[in-house]
């Protein structure tokens, strides 16, 4: 007996084949994409006695035709060598519609095996099958299972174990459509067995017969089978003038249907009254028109809530965990040995590899969520619900999950699209998704909104800037729908399959699945990038500058050095500590915090002019420092980059600075806002900085801070996302086509606005 087996497991979608397949194969599992496409491939392995199997995962697919990248590559994968048997889950309370790609699969005659999953649903309905009919029509062995709580695994093995045994003595299915179609398939047949076409010999002809009769394009594409187009359009005029059929796809879909409606009565009864579901009941108000909408959205706002409330705290420890590494490493490695590379390692390579891991406390919660909605059936009623709405921009309704998530953050948003089964769909959301407002824009509009405009009206512009970005991001949809991504509208029909409990086991694996996906593929690329803008941001290294910064700093410090009685007065009414007082006394400055730490405290006049006069000199002394940082940043091949394209970005009212901070924002939107602090030579850099923002007011516009909020949304995303399009699109063409339209969109809409605006004299005034 053979020792090694191939099997492929093959099924529709939510059919509980994920259930079977963690069942079978445990932790040894694989996943990645087939070559050349995004499509999932995942793959395991297991044993029965001292057979060793290899299971591999096809997509779940409803048909071997072509009209979604997941039917091509099961078509593909099945139609090459190597395949010892087929394990073909049924969703056994949907038989008739689930067995439809069971007739397509008997059509290759290898052995086959089929799997009635989800046996208790189908119990509740009301079935039962005569197992022993269904395994003489299909002529291969039936297990019943119930998936998700491993019910029945044990006998599909047990049964597993027999048909490997029995390969060569599986049965031959009993599929005929009609006379009239039998012989057409007969005719086309025989021409295939004439080419001799030794690459699909073990594939019988009759199979690749209907593929063409039904113009599949899968078949159509493999130029071996040229030579008998013209039998084939002999045989469709032929059956289409004595059946007055336009389509013989459809009409052979409608005779497999019809096929199995005979085999399905014949063998499938019905016990006692049908009773309506639980799910049914549920539907009416999660599907009503009126209920449905609001319903949808509160749920999004809870998976939303749950994905970031649930990774915030484990994001913190993670910035933590990489800032003690990074200050560890400072510590133990001298300044004085090798400084670039300790500077490359901590800020670079450290800060990298930190801002990937920081996310993924996020990607894990996030596909927790999804895996709750999808396996408990929910997703398919949200893409019921906003179907009709995103239709009328050349989308589906699975297209608005990821445009919601994207508020939060692009990368996962594009991740979960894989859930869209057309590929024109999947790109075209994926394009636009860099133009939801992600949480890391959030920074800019929290720095510009308060510094230009009032406060009755911060909330509007805000709100603004949201919507902005949706229909902007929707009109695009329906261009690139209307434009690159054209073709004939699909028709989904959408399954609502019923409500179920998912087991924490398959939410796990699923979130684990996709954690690890999102660490290799797309950590390696954000990595590098990250290196790459450190060395920008840094090198060249200024060694003379405009004037001696270091010595009016140690002058600035040296003034205010406390002497014996200054700080016998700052030690009354223990203001201070002992410590505090030397550190003071040492440094020249104030120790960090200090100040908040004496808030509420009663101080003496004397007090409160040496702690003033401190500040003052800690604030003179940080501006110095900063005002170097600037000097030094405007010397870096960044800051060089910025002043080479300041005529460039002057017409949509942005000068070097701003320049040098969007090309900073690249790495991540938030560091616009720190680049822009250190250009500006303020010791504080984040958005809460009252310094950098009276530094805006002094030197900016209305119109100006609108247009830095207007080109920071539809201007390129961070490089993080570009990695994940990549990834999925498996496209470098893709992520620079992205790119420079992206840019094009916001430099033409800034452009616009700040020119039409400045004509009108709309917000041209300093608010200074």
């Amino acid at each position: 007996m053979k020792k090694r087996f191939k099997i492929a497991l093959a099924g529709n979608p939510n059919c509980g084949k994920t259930s079977i397949f963690n069942a079978l194969t445990g932790a040894r599992q694989h996943v990645g994409n087939y070559p050349g496409v995004t499509v999932e491939s995942k793959s395991g392995f297991f044993s029965i006695g001292d057979a060793e199997i290899e299971l591999v995962d096809l997509p779940g697919v409803y048909s071997l035709s072509s009209s979604s990248p997941e039917e091509d590559v099961a078509f593909h994968e099945l139609t090459k060598p190597g395949v010892d048997l087929i394990l073909n889950v049924i969703d056994s309370s949907i038989p008739r519609r689930s067995l439809y790609l069971t007739t397509q699969l008997a059509e290759l005659h290898i052995p086959m095996m089929l799997v009635f999953n989800m046996s208790d649903d189908a119990r509740k309905k009301g079935m039962k099958f005569d197992i022993k009919k269904f395994e003489h029509y299909f002529g291969s062995p039936i297990a019943q299972t119930v998936g998700r709580s491993s019910e029945g695994v044990a006998p599909l093995v047990s049964k597993l174990s027999e048909a490997l045994k029995n390969l060569e003595d599986h049965g031959v299915p009993m599929l005929s459509y009609g006379s009239d179609i039998d012989d057409s398939i007969e005719a086309v047949a025989e021409k295939i067995d004439r080419l001799g076409v030794e690459k699909y010999a073990h594939i019988p002809s009759r199979f690749f017969a209907i593929k063409l009769l039904e113009s599949d394009s899968c078949t159509m594409r493999i130029p071996e089978f040229q030579p008998v187009w013209k039998e084939v359009s002999g045989q469709i005029k032929h059956l289409s003038e004595i059946h007055a059929i336009d389509d013989t796809s459809t009409f052979m879909a409608d005779r497999r249907y019809a096929m199995l409606a005979g085999a399905c009565r014949d063998a499938i009864s019905m016990t006692g009254e049908r009773r309506r579901e639980i799910s049914d009941k549920i539907d009416t108000i999660v599907t009503n028109k009126f209920l449905g909408l609001p319903l949808f959205l509160a749920i999004i706002y809870l998976t939303f809530w749950f994905t970031f409330t649930c990774a915030d705290p484990l994001m913190g420890w993670i910035e933590e965990a990489f800032s003690w590494m990074s200050d560890s490493v400072r510590s133990v490695w001298s300044e004085n040995s090798w400084p670039y590379m300790r500077s490359l390692v901590t800020d670079g390579v450290i800060a990298g590899v930190g801002g990937v891991l920081v996310f993924l406390p996020n990607i894990l919660f996030l596909f927790f969520a999804i895996a709750i909605l999808e396996e408990s059936g929910y997703m398919a009623r949200a893409a019921f619900v906003m179907d009709g709405i995103m239709r009328k921009f050349g989308l589906q309704g699975k297209s608005f999950v990821p445009l919601i998530l994207g508020f939060g953050c692009n990368v996962p948003a594009i991740m979960a699209t894989r859930s869209i089964e057309s590929e024109r769909d999947r790109k075209t959301t994926i394009m636009i998704l860099p133009l939801m407002s992600c949480g890391a824009r959030l920074p800019i509009y929290a720095l510009i909104i308060p510094a230009f405009f009032a406060l009755k009206f911060q909330a509007l512009v805000m709100w603004t800037i949201y919507l902005i970005g949706i229909a902007v991001a929707l009109v695009c949809a329906r261009l690139l729908k209307a434009t690159l991504f054209k073709g004939d509208g699909e028709v989904y029909l959408m399954e609502l399959p019923p409500y179920r409990l998912p087991t924490l086991r398959s939410l796990l694996l699923h979130m684990w699945d996709r954690g690890k996906m999102y660490l290799h593929k797309a950590g390696t690329i954000i990595l590098a990038t990250s290196i790459i803008l450190y060395i920008f941001n840094t090198y060249p290294e200024k060694e003379t500058f405009s004037k001696d910064y270091e010595s009016q700093i140690e002058s600035l410090k040296a003034g205010v050095k406390l002497n014996e009685k200054q700080m016998e007065i700052l030690s009354e009414n223990n203001l201070l500590s002992a410590g505090d007082i030397g550190d003071i006394a040492a440094s020249g400055t104030l120790p960090e915090g200090i100040l908040d730490s004496l808030s509420g405290k009663k101080m003496t006049y004397a007090q409160k002019a040496i702690l003033s006069r401190i500040s003052d000199v800690d604030d003179k002394v940080n501006m110095l420092e900063n005002e170097r940082k600037a000097e030094a940043m405007e010397y870096t091949i960044s800051g060089r980059i910025g002043k080479f394209l300041e005529p460039v970005f002057k017409p949509i009212g942005f000068d070097w600075k701003l320049t040098t901070a969007s090309i900073g924002a690249l790495a991540a939107k938030e560091v616009f806002v720190s680049q822009l602090g250190i250009l500006y030579a303020e010791g504080e850099t984040d958005e809460e900085s009252v310094p950098l923002r009276e530094q805006l007011i002094k030197n900016y516009t209305p119109l100006q801070g609108f247009c830095i909020m207007l080109f920071c949304l539809l201007s390129i995303p961070c490089l993080a996302t570009l990695a994940v399009i990549k990834r999925e699109l498996n496209s470098w063409k893709a992520v620079f086509c992205e790119a420079l339209g992206l840019f094009a969109l916001a430099y033409i809409s800034t452009f616009a606005v700040y020119q039409i605006a400045s004509a009108l004299q709309i917000g041209t005034k300093l608010a200074g």
